[in-house]
């Protein structure tokens, strides 16, 4: 009697694995994009009257840091994982061109402007000219640069997003929340941080400070 052993289900599953994993990653950079859609436009809210929204500025630009931050970390995989020859993500293809001209000019910005804004929550107001035009520079820059690259996927968010509760628990689902959720505790608990500095100062801000 002939008697065939069965596969290993590792060896069955694999591309199956792979094509899930792709899958994934997809899905949690969509969630991250549509959270950074939202979050972009309150932050722009709040520059229409910064003095009276400064506090409500930089909480939502701490959550955008921290979320662009997983959005980086989630297409860099994506990246590495293409480039390494990984079959199921060569099968997908490339990034898109526009991403990856994109995406070095995300990182830089995202680090200029969060890192400048930090800085203008460290420095007297009687010093933060300089500094501060930098951060309003870098920030228009960034914002060009991620509402580019935002827009390339946002039409494709929605359907990516029902995706998720097409399945009952679909694979890798809490997951993807769980990073998106602690991606904002890292980017609240920043702002409890760093808005310490800003009340010591706020009072003086919000009481006529030359404007530069």
């Amino acid at each position: 009697m002939d008697v065939r052993h069965p596969a290993p289900v590792s060896v069955i599953d694999r591309p199956r694995q792979r094509r899930r994993n792709t899958a994934g990653n997809e899905r949690l950079t969509a969630w991250v994009g549509g959270t950074l859609f939202v979050l972009l436009a309150i932050e722009g809210l709040t520059i229409v009257s910064i003095r009276a929204l400064l506090v409500p500025h930089v909480v939502v630009g701490m959550l955008i840091g921290a979320a662009a931050g997983l959005k980086i970390l989630s297409t860099g995989y994506r990246f590495m994982r293409y480039y390494s020859g990984d079959a199921a993500y060569r099968k997908k293809g490339p990034p898109a061109p526009l991403l990856r001209i994109l995406g070095p000019l995300v990182i830089l910005t995202t680090v200029a402007v969060i890192a400048t804004g930090i800085l203008l929550l460290y420095v007297p107001v009687g010093r933060m000219g300089q500094l501060l035009q930098w951060h309003q520079a870098s920030f228009v820059l960034w914002f060009l640069v991620m509402s580019v690259h935002v827009l390339t996927y946002i039409w494709r968010v929605p359907a990516l997003i029902l995706a998720e509760f097409s399945q009952r628990v679909p694979i890798g689902r809490p997951g993807r929340v769980l990073a998106l959720a602690l991606s904002l505790i890292v980017g609240a608990i920043g702002a409890l941080v760093v808005l310490g500095p800003t009340h010591s100062w706020l009072s003086t801000f919000l009481g006529g400070v030359t404007q530069h």
